[in-house]
């Protein structure tokens, strides 16, 4: 009989959490044997999601034990901005062979980011250079023999996957790039707030954090400019849909037909990115590990506008996070990840 590899999940009980669980489910080398929560101990997963009853049955959140997910073959941290920082050190040292961290604690390479950003110190940042940076289309390699991941944000996938190939190469300039992003309300959390509210979000489509968001450093960081980030709020449950703005670091020279070249090419080999000559929709990659781009070239203005469409709990979240600890534990980068959307 196959023996399964161990996956441990502290934050089970939220929305990053339960997709993490969703996609364990169908995963033939991984099982998520141990369901850790703070608040949530002690409650079923079927009373909290209905919809994981098939695979967990009567599975129950246990108490955070370092001890019992230091046993496990890869953990999971999917818990608020902070959290992290005071878990991952005594994890590795109980043994913990892997940690993937869903939370910001680990993203950002200068401590001193953190108070600025974050509103809170770094308590390790010794970690912060050893934590490889899990978007893994851009930063495969330093995966490899990783013990710590720090998975990208939502709003950073979507942005980076469109940006990083056009500032890499040249093609737009790395200062002055604009990002507008719109995300569902699952993007928030599972906690209530005012503003995330159904009668606060349906039918209302508005700005936040403008100039304030934690995203922006992490965007700033992995694609190498500097950044004005306006996320969005729309209504809708899933989904990210970023458009991004360069400018063409010379004038007139590339068509939209070249610049879609250059992304074609740096995703050639990739099977959860795809260069779409329609603009991407979020509908398109609902549920899915999948990230759709499109590019266009206004000559008029030198402008480069990149359309981005990803789920942001899969492939901007739990999807991404499962994709870096595939690759992390040598086994197969694609396995247990969703490529077709749910539809209609």
């Amino acid at each position: 009989m196959l023996m399964l590899m161990r996956a441990g999940i502290v934050g089970a009980s939220g929305y990053l959490g339960a997709e993490l669980l969703r996609l364990l489910a169908g995963h033939p080398e991984l099982e998520a044997a141990v369901l850790q929560a703070d608040s949530s101990a002690g409650e079923p997963v079927r009373s909290l999601y209905p919809g994981l009853l098939a695979a967990y049955g009567d599975r129950v959140l246990d108490a955070i034990d370092l001890d019992a997910l230091a046993a496990c073959d890869v953990v999971f941290l999917a818990v608020p901005a902070g959290r992290s920082q005071a878990i991952v050190p005594g994890l590795l040292a109980a043994g913990a062979p892997l940690v993937v961290d869903l939370g910001p604690d680990f993203r950002l390479r200068d401590p001193a980011a953190y108070p600025q950003w974050y509103g809170f110190s770094h308590e390790a940042p010794e970690l912060l250079a050893e934590a490889a940076f899990g978007l893994v289309e851009r930063e495969r390699t330093a995966l490899f023999g990783a013990r710590l991941i720090a998975a990208p944000g939502c709003y950073v996938t979507a942005a980076s996957l469109a940006l990083a190939p056009l500032v890499a190469a040249g093609v737009i300039a790395n200062e002055g790039v604009i990002v507008d992003a719109a995300s569902g309300t699952s993007g928030a959390g599972r906690g209530l707030s005012a503003a995330t509210h159904h009668a606060a979000v349906n039918e209302n489509f508005s700005a936040y954090k403008v100039l304030s968001h934690r995203h922006t450093p992490e965007i700033e960081q992995a694609i190498g400019a500097t950044v004005c980030f306006t996320p969005h709020l729309a209504p809708m449950t899933r989904g990210i849909l970023a458009t991004c703005y360069g400018r063409l670091a010379e004038p007139g020279a590339l068509s939209s037909e070249e610049v879609m070249a250059v992304l074609e090419q740096a995703y050639a080999n990739e099977t959860f990115v795809r260069v779409v000559a329609d603009l991407p929709a979020t509908r398109d990659v609902h549920g899915t590990n999948c990230a759709h781009l499109s590019a266009r070239v206004d000559p008029r203005t030198g402008t480069v506008v990149v359309l981005s469409a990803i789920d942001n709990l899969t492939k901007g979240g739990a999807g991404q996070a499962l994709q870096a600890a595939n690759v992390a534990l040598g086994l197969p980068e694609t396995t247990g990840l969703p490529v077709v959307a749910v539809t209609p």
